[in-house]
């Protein structure tokens, strides 16, 4: 079909329901379509019917859009009409009605199906529903607003967008249009005033009676439907699933922070160039999984590659930033997508991913060998290297895919889309259920389909359509590509000389293959051996690196590259200069004394010396913080690159020199010489996403109250009914995009929040539910419980109330910079791990520390924390706990020892005292007074009285006391964790 035709389609899907729907239904004499969705369509000048056209009147039961019966032509809207009743269907949970029968003003009987107890005028009961949680958000009342100025807004927002696009009545860029709409029709700019609708905008609901999903997903789900519709010969529509490959190998080849961050960040950028082929050719809303609408690098795509103006962008954060703490730098999307596509293209669709993707990463290959040769004085158009990275890379990212046609679901009544047949999806779900062709399996043995099918009951439900049945459609779609996985077909390769210093998988890039024959450490003049010398940042001394490990350590300079150009003010002027962001681990282990340093106001105008060094990049709290202080600030950006080039040059003479000169500047006995690396990540994510019923909301709980109440009325003397209500629902679109919604709100927006604003961390790494920072070690501890408590959007220490650390969390959702957040909800629980580590331990063994910290705190039950302390002098302490009251008490006692009327004796005698006691059972208070008079021996009074030791004591006890097993082993080893903690300085020497 014309593309012109595909934009047409799914830009009338789009404005089909206005965005106000919520505020204004049972309210405006005209009806919800008689606002921003015809004044649109006016405006729009959707196709006029031909003439001849016609339209049938009788089929208007579930969808009375009349600006469409009467402006679209009779092809176009029938896709729409389909498109939103599936949606309806996969994401709205039914409830019984009853059947009226009405006599026309022409006289004829018709017959409808209603609820009565099911109509909700929502602003008089306005509540939002958590999808993933049920949890209600009362916003008590909004009868009072005036839809007549709703309605105005909403149409003034839309024709503000179509005058930025620059579009003429009648001459709109149709696509232009509906990315314009997809990416910003959310994001209302209003003016300050008693009208103002702020963060509710983007959280109205699809429907009042269900208000667990906002009119954007529904919108964003029919414009799906209706495009795959419009591009398929036959308006069939199909689900592809793909992931990209593998994932962990290709992060975890890493000798610093930066190679950490590169390579999340080109898997992240990979994904993207994965799903590219699709936005393209069906738009970003076609791709359920994840939610693209706001991703910097899609936003970039839209801009550059789109073409929709900059000016739509200027409020963008990614279009402000001049270093990598530009959002641009974050990974920010997973390595695998779902999405509805036209099912005769599905196979050519997954293809062209495979072949872009992997041409994609080839070119950049050859740019990173080109700037290799370039910059070691070689001739760039050496063949060698070219060929090995060819070579390397073939076949590299794995891609994995499969796609499951709605025509295995066959309506009887296509008018209607109703009377399913689905025999043929049955028998394909059979293989991988286990069970006999034509045996009900998977959601198809639901009670929930049983019910809807009118198994066991008297009431009337709407008759499905195939929307009801995405459950097993991506139930199948994703054991169809897990079977693909399970069957990993590979070409050998020859790889023959020496191998790669980082992986030890492939040859090292070469000019000459002589030079592969023997040690590198033989050769003074390779490739590489010039870009240590030319370019340290590219390459160490003695590091000779594959084609991928080549990549990823270009990649930074490669993508600061890539955002200069996107953020050149000037059109094809000089590229703005990207300041590299990466703190060492140097830096962050005087990232306390530093903060200390700068906020003490007694050294404002003390002579400092010019200490000179070079200037390193330090946390952006302190640049923030303290940007006032220019003066103290250039010394402190100094002091971290003294003792950096002194530990490169390998001189104790200067090591000694530069240290004795930052103690002095900074006032202290000793330097701090640990910092903390922290990995969380979500539990259970995958069971999440499949549907689980373990984190599923009953079809009762994501109704509106007035309709719960209703339907709890109707199911008393119905069984089958009772039990539809009480049973957790099956997957939808809603579900996945409530969750990919979330967790790119928690990782583009929050974490960075937490780590860099609320602490002095660094963000290298977050992408979903996955988080790898850098922090001091004094942050480290509050910064996890505070990333946990983000995680779910509930902190029980503010709940309810304003946090005045700016980010509030209430009933799963936040709010930041006035911009409302769905977050996972209560239910969602993250498992941590967290390492303290000497500045100059490896990073690759810390990595691998932190790797088994974390499976040790999924290992130990999930929704916990683990943290491993590797002591430069020999040693390791462990401490895993579960999250709240064990990781307070860790924090508080820390707190009580580092108070300078105490001494670090009251850990050392008391864990020497409790080898001599029996293991504690039941009642916790001779312990707790055991521990109480040992503590307070070596605590002055003024400490004992600020920190109450004897409740401190009592909490420790209590806590010993729960442990299955080795209580007092347990106590010991946490009282050893925190006095590790509560040191003032860790130099490294004598731990």
């Amino acid at each position: 079909m014309n593309n012109d035709i595909i934009w047409q389609t799914k830009l009338a899907a789009r404005i089909h329901d206005p965005a106000e729907k919520a505020l204004v239904l049972l309210r405006d004499p005209a009806g919800h379509e008689g606002g921003t969705s015809r004044a649109l369509t006016r405006l729009l000048a959707i196709d006029t019917p031909n003439e001849g056209d016609t339209i049938d009147p009788d089929n208007d039961e579930a969808l009375s859009h009349v600006l469409f019966k009467k402006g679209l032509k009779k092809a176009i809207y029938r896709h729409v009409q389909r498109a939103d009743w599936w949606a309806a269907a996969a994401d709205r949970p039914q409830w019984p009605m009853k059947d009226i029968t009405v006599t026309t003003k022409a006289g004829q009987q018709r017959t409808f199906a209603v609820a009565d107890w099911a109509q909700v005028r929502w602003t008089n009961k306005p509540v939002l529903i958590h999808p993933l949680t049920g949890t209600h958000f009362d916003l008590h009342s909004l009868s009072d607003t005036d839809f007549h100025d709703i309605k105005q807004r909403s149409c003034n927002h839309f024709s503000n967008l179509l005058v930025a696009l620059g579009a003429k009545e009648g001459e709109e860029d149709l696509r232009k249009t509906l990315l314009t709409f997809w990416r910003f029709g959310p994001e209302l700019n209003e003016e300050a005033d008693n009208g103002k609708l702020g963060p509710l905008w983007q959280q109205l609901p699809a429907d009042t009676r269900v208000p667990d999903h906002s009119i954007w997903d529904h919108l964003d789900l029919t414009s799906a439907f209706a495009g795959a519709f419009a591009a398929d010969p036959n308006g069939e529509a199909a689900l592809l699933a793909l992931s990209i490959g593998p994932v962990q190998p290709f992060i975890a080849a890493a000798r610093s922070t930066s190679d950490l961050w590169a390579g999340s960040h080109l898997l992240s950028r990979l994904a993207w160039e994965a799903m590219r082929p699709v936005c393209e050719a069906l738009g970003p809303d076609a791709i359920l999984f994840p939610r693209l609408r706001g991703v910097p690098q899609v936003d970039l795509w839209l801009r550059d590659r789109m073409g929709l103006p900059n000016d739509l962008f200027e409020r963008c954060e990614w279009n402000r930033g001049g270093t990598d703490s530009n959002p641009l730098f974050s990974a920010a999307l997973p390595n695998r997508f779902v999405a509805v596509v036209p099912a005769s293209r599905a196979k050519a669709i997954a293809e062209s991913v495979e072949s872009d993707v992997r041409a994609w990463l080839q070119s950049t290959g050859r740019d990173v060998v080109s700037r290799l040769l370039h910059e070691a004085g070689f001739d760039t158009e050496t063949p060698q290297p070219y060929a090995q990275m060819q070579e390397q890379l073939a076949g590299f990212p794995e891609v994995h895919w499969a796609a499951v046609p709605f025509s295995l679901i066959t309506p009887h009544n296509k008018e209607k889309q109703t009377d399913l047949d689905t025999v043929q999806l049955s028998h394909a779900m059979a293989p991988f259920f286990g069970v006999e062709p034509g045996q009900p399996c998977g959601f198809l043995d639901t009670p929930a389909w049983k019910v809807l099918q009118g198994e066991g009951h008297d009431s009337r439900f709407f008759s499905p359509n195939p929307g009801a049945l995405y459950p097993a459609v991506y139930e199948l779609a994703e054991r169809v590509m897990a079977a693909a996985k399970a069957v990993r077909p590979f070409s050998q390769t020859r790889q023959e000389g020496w191998r790669c210093s980082l992986t030890g998988e492939t040859e090292w890039l070469t000019t000459d293959r002589e030079q592969l024959k023997k040690s590198y450490r033989q050769q003074a003049d390779t490739l590489w051996a010039r870009i240590a010398k030319e370019k340290p940042s590219w390459a160490k001394k003695g590091e000779h690196l594959g084609a991928l490990p080549a990549i990823k350590r270009l990649w930074p300079t490669l993508f600061a590259e890539e955002v200069g150009k996107a953020l050149s003010a000037v059109d094809n002027g000089e590229a703005m200069k990207i300041g590299r962001f990466v703190v060492s681990t140097h830096t962050m282990a005087l990232a306390h004394q530093l903060d200390q340093w700068l906020k003490d106001e007694k050294t404002n105008n003390a002579e400092t010396p010019d200490v000179g060094g070079d200037s390193v990049a330090l946390p952006r709290k302190l640049l923030k913080e303290y940007g006032h202080k220019r003066r103290k600030l250039e010394i402190a950006k100094r002091l971290p690159g003294l003792l950096d080039a002194a530990d490169e040059e390998d001189n104790d003479a200067a090591g000694a020199q530069a240290e004795r000169l930052v103690r002095q500047t900074l006032g202290v006995d000793k330097l701090e010489a640990y910092y903390a690396l922290l990995l969380m990540d979500g539990d259970r994510m995958g069971q999440m996403l499949s549907g689980d019923p373990q984190w599923a909301i009953s079809y009762c709980d994501s109704f509106h109250p007035q309709v719960k109440d209703g339907f709890k009325k109707h199911a008393a003397n119905q069984p089958a009914i009772k039990d539809y209500g009480a049973q957790k629902r099956a997957l939808s679109p809603n579900r996945h995009l409530a969750i990919s919604g979330a967790l790119n709100d928690f990782s583009l927006t929050v974490v960075r929040h937490v780590v860099e604003e609320e602490h002095l961390g660094r963000v290298i790494y977050a992408g979903g539910d996955d988080v790898l920072a850098m922090l001091p070690v004094v942050d480290a501890l509050p910064a996890a419980q505070r990333l946990r408590h983000a995680y779910s959007g509930i902190d029980p220490a503010h709940e309810g109330g304003r946090d005045p650390r700016g980010l509030t969390l209430h009933k799963g959702f936040a709010i930041l910079k006035g911009k409302l957040m769905r977050m996972m909800g209560h239910t969602a629980t993250a498992s941590c791990g967290i390492v303290i580590a000497h500045h100059q331990a490896p990073l690759a063994a810390v990595r691998r520390e932190l790797e088994a910290a974390e499976r040790r705190a999924k290992n130990a039950g999930r929704d916990r924390f683990s943290i491993t302390v590797i002591k430069r002098s020999g040693g390791e302490l462990e401490l895993t706990a579960e999250w709240g009251e064990p990781l307070k008490l860790l924090n508080d006692l820390r707190c009580f020892l580092r108070e300078e009327g105490v001494s670090r004796r009251a850990v050392y005698n008391t864990a020497e005292w409790l080898h001599d006691l029996p293991e504690p059972e039941g009642d916790a208070t001779m312990l707790a007074n055991l521990l109480a008079y040992q503590m307070d021996r070596q605590a002055d009074k003024a400490a004992g009285e600020k920190h109450d030791i004897r409740q401190l004591a009592q909490r420790l006890a209590t806590l010993a006391v729960q442990q299955p097993k080795d209580r007092l082993k347990w106590l010991a080893n946490f009282l050893s964790v925190a006095e590790f903690l509560a040191r003032e300085t860790r130099s490294g020497a004598s731990e």
